[in-house]
């Protein structure tokens, strides 16, 4: 009992200071919040030796827990992806800031100018597993966006995002900046996630970023509004129309790039029409990289020697080198199988067919729908947001990847001249 109720009095604790940071935090202009993203980014990338150094630590016992090759994938930091944490926030830098900014005005028949004004959400409690650059990245977000961030990782990556936040609090700190707008959470145990998201005076909005176990056992507990992304089942459709050549590459692409992360392509759907024609090739080239291949029975009439797929397969998120693969009869079968069994995050289509291309961005209800184009695109750095905080597959009050403007909310502003309600 006396350790639930230290946990209770600290969790509250570190979300009381961040909620007397925000306030400060907010009113920071845009040129100091600037300054102080630039000089994280340097100070990630003077203290490399000392996060890889930290980061070791982690990958040891990562392999003592025989962690998943996706998830040791996931907690490696190397120069290159410092490297990336360190431009992601420079990019936030360059971003416009969005608080403050008026959405949209217009007057009112008694001559009230009435508009919109995006502000922070206050605090902001990130929950995740891994990906020790979700620090920087969500210290960097939350910042320009004039928002408190309460970071607790996951224990597999416990050294690496203590130092990851040591370096950009020590920034803030010497800046003369609320230092404490940036919480790493000390405890790692599940119960203390428990009295965290039970916060909802304190803490504004939780974002999970995860296995689906974890985002589930979050939703499932908080008190607080909780933006969702439960796993990424993302497709690919080859057209009838397809040039196969660029179909091949972008498939290929989608696929083992880097299998384990959310926006890979997890089950291929290919029209009836160039089935023949498209598989062997692509088939080849994929196992070539080391994929293993699940098909239907069309599928399997083409390439004998693969798995036969199961209806399990159609809604995994495999994360892996594993690609389903199915023969449709066209575009409205491709659409369907996509509503019955995606997940809502990513979904792209290879054609020459301007309207086939159209109906499947209207029809597809995914967050981030693409033409020609592979599924790994579905990133805030890559769609020009600078560095996201997660992808969203709900709808409220964000969908697909969150950026800055995704980490505001709008009031209402009025001007008048003395008007009285009648």
């Amino acid at each position: 009992m006396k350790r639930k109720l230290d946990f209770k009095t600290e969790v509250r604790r570190v979300a009381r200071r961040a909620q007397e940071a925000s306030r400060p935090l907010a009113r920071l202009s845009t040129a100091e919040k600037n300054k102080a993203l630039l000089a994280m980014a340097e100070s990630l990338e003077k203290n490399r030796e000392e996060l890889i150094k930290e980061n070791r630590k982690d990958l040891a016992e990562g392999e003592r827990a025989h962690l998943s090759s996706s998830l040791m994938d996931r907690l490696r930091l190397t120069p290159s992806v410092i490297r990336g944490m360190a431009e992601g926030l420079r990019e936030v830098a360059r971003l416009p800031d969005p608080v403050g900014e008026v959405v949209r005005m217009w007057k009112r028949p008694n001559g009230l100018m009435v508009g919109r004004m995006r502000i922070p959400l206050g605090v902001i409690g990130i929950i995740y597993e891994s990906r020790p650059n979700v620090t920087a990245d969500a210290s960097g977000l939350c910042l320009k966006s004039g928002n408190s961030v309460i970071l607790r990782g996951g224990s597999e990556a416990f050294h690496s995002n203590q130092a990851i936040g040591q370096i950009l609090r020590r920034v803030l700190a010497e800046r003369g900046l609320p230092e404490e707008a940036i919480q790493i959470f000390p405890h790692t145990e599940r119960e203390a996630i428990r009295e965290m998201l039970q916060l909802e005076g304190d803490i504004d909005l939780i974002i999970p970023r995860g296995g689906e176990d974890l985002i589930r056992f979050v939703t499932r507990h908080s008190k607080i509004p909780v933006i969702k992304h439960y796993k990424g089942v993302c497709h690919i459709f080859v057209d009838e129309t397809a040039d196969l050549e660029m179909a091949g590459r972008v498939c290929l692409n989608a696929k083992v790039q880097r299998p384990g992360v959310c926006n890979a392509m997890e089950t291929l759907l290919v029209h009836e029409k160039v089935a023949s024609r498209f598989l062997p090739k692509a088939a080849r080239d994929l196992q070539k990289e080391g994929v293993e291949l699940r098909g239907c029975s069309q599928t399997k009439k083409i390439l004998p020697h693969i798995k036969e797929a199961r209806e399990e397969d159609w809604s995994q998120e495999y994360l892996d080198l594993i690609l389903s693969i199915k023969v449709v009869k066209g575009i409205e079968e491709a659409v369907e199988h996509i509503a019955r069994y995606g997940s809502s995050h990513t979904e792209a289509i290879i054609t020459s067919d301007y309207r086939n291309a159209q109906r499947f961005l209207r029809e597809v209800n995914s967050s981030c729908v693409l033409v020609n184009a592979s599924t790994r695109f579905n990133d805030g750095f890559e769609l020009g947001l600078g560095a996201e905080i997660g992808i969203s597959t709900s709808k409220l009050h964000a969908f697909g990847p969150m950026g800055l403007e995704e980490l505001t909310a709008t009031k209402f502003i009025v001007y008048g001249e003395g008007q009285i309600r009648r």
